[in-house]
């Protein structure tokens, strides 16, 4: 059975970053209890290409904001799709994601997050990855 994964790129003030990476931090524990077997998030850095579209454009970037991309990695779509289910009930996440989703400090902005979940199309690993 090939993995499969949800991937998301959203805008983060940089000013909250390090706000964001606590939460980040915590929820990544609680995916990984509901069956995820990997959780990434990184930092845009070098994010125009000639000739593409870039996540600046998709997400709207503002000047003071960075570009968060990350993954989780499942075992199957299946285990993704109740994995999403027990954590949208779960009360930790309520709580760890209300300070971060209230109007007043806008730090995430759902309606400019980018989301989907893939399956594997291919998988070329040197067993490196840190």
């Amino acid at each position: 059975m090939a993995n499969y994964i949800d991937g998301f790129v959203l805008p983060i003030p940089r000013i909250h970053l390090n706000e964001y990476k606590s939460v980040a931090e915590k929820v990544a524990e609680i995916w990984k209890e509901y069956g995820a077997l990997a959780y990434f998030e990184y930092v845009g850095e070098d994010l125009r290409l000639e000739g593409t579209r870039s996540f600046i454009d998709v997400v709207d970037l503002k000047e003071d904001e960075v570009v968060i991309f990350g993954w989780i990695i499942f075992p199957s779509k299946e285990i993704r799709d109740t994995a999403n289910k027990q954590v949208s009930a779960d009360s930790r996440m309520t709580e760890l994601i209300a300070p971060i989703t209230d109007p007043k400090s806008l730090i995430f902005d759902a309606e400019r997050m980018i989301y989907g979940g893939f399956q594997t199309l291919i998988v070329s690993n040197t067993g490196k990855l840190r």
